[in-house]
């Protein structure tokens, strides 16, 4: 029986390769292949199938982590034959009875052998008497979450953490950079040990960040909303408001309007892979005095009195007769 290929290999992506990636190359070499395109080519009708076959093990997580530890043979299925016997099958059509399979499981163990499906699927890693070919480890991804402050400034954190077939947590001193934004990955090189004495896997922190009472994020911009009173509004003056590096005093012009924004430059978080930094915004929100004292009535009285601004006058609606 020919030798065939790795399954990783005819798809031409590697062990690590995502889903999306999977079937993307699938897509590729099916259309590239298919019998409709390639009429009567015995070769390419061949190397259909053989997409075929690797992309439904590989599609499948559950087929795919039998496929990467024990082969085309941890893929396979038990089946009745017409005349009742019992085998085991696998890539392709490839058969082997019950009893046979027992016999070379026995020669190999060198006394009672467990059952068959023990020796195939049981944790010893092995195969047919032989240790699975090494691979290297898929990637890990955990979950970790940060506060804001973490987040814009950067810290050190401390974990305990699980991967690949360890029974015991590894504990990490993780390095986060400022800037990291919500659902970031930090990979963390070679944590996840190889199997059978392949090369380890990747471990991926997937960043989930808690809200901030006041601060709002886009990007490495910060806004922050800063209430300021009618006369504040309408003289201007100095103003003090927090900033993620501390407070700061910032002048707000005369005549501000409520929804204004002012801008502390290079006052944001620092942008990924520099030391370049966003913006902050000073978002206005003019709060109107809730009680007056009769004095503040009369003031408000007599400046509405004089007043000859017409807040609402360029309105659409003003200038619509039909309104």
């Amino acid at each position: 029986m020919p030798d065939r290929r790795d399954y990783y290999e005819v798809l031409g992506v590697s062990q690590s390769a995502t889903e999306a990636e999977i079937k993307r190359a699938y897509r590729s070499l099916a259309k590239r292949y298919h019998p409709d395109r390639n009429p009567g080519d015995a070769s390419a009708e061949a190397k259909f199938k053989e997409v075929q076959r690797a992309y439904s093990t590989l599609s499948d997580p559950k087929k795919r982590a039998e496929y990467d530890q024990f082969g085309e043979a941890g893929v396979g299925q038990w089946k009745t034959t017409p005349q009742g016997q019992k085998v085991y099958q696998w890539g392709g059509g490839s058969t082997v009875g019950a009893e046979d399979l027992e016999d070379l499981f026995s020669a190999f163990g060198g006394g009672e052998a467990p059952s068959v499906f023990e020796q195939f699927f049981g944790g010893s890693g092995r195969r047919s008497g032989r240790r699975a070919p090494a691979r290297r480890a898929q990637d890990e991804v955990r979950d970790i979450t940060l506060s804001f402050d973490q987040a814009v400034h950067g810290t050190m954190i401390s974990l305990q953490i699980t991967t690949g077939r360890e029974a015991r947590p590894q504990s990490l001193e993780v390095k986060i950079p400022p800037g990291v934004e919500e659902g970031q990955k930090i990979r963390l090189k070679g944590r996840v040990p190889g199997l059978d004495g392949g090369p380890p896997g990747d471990l991926l922190l997937r960043c989930s960040i808690t809200p901030h009472p006041y601060f709002r994020r886009k990007g490495s911009d910060i806004y922050v909303e800063v209430p300021v009173s009618f006369s504040e509004a309408a003289l201007g003056g100095k103003i003090e408001v927090p900033a993620i590096d501390g407070r700061s005093t910032v002048t707000l012009p005369p005549g501000t309007a409520s929804g204004a924004k002012l801008r502390l430059k290079g006052s944001g978080v620092t942008k990924a892979g520099g030391s370049v930094r966003g913006d902050q915004y000073i978002v206005i929100q003019i709060v109107p005095p809730r009680l007056l004292t009769d004095q503040q009535k009369q003031w408000f009285e007599h400046l509405r009195s004089i007043d000859t601004l017409d807040p609402r006058g360029q309105c659409p609606w003003e200038k619509d007769p039909a309104q």
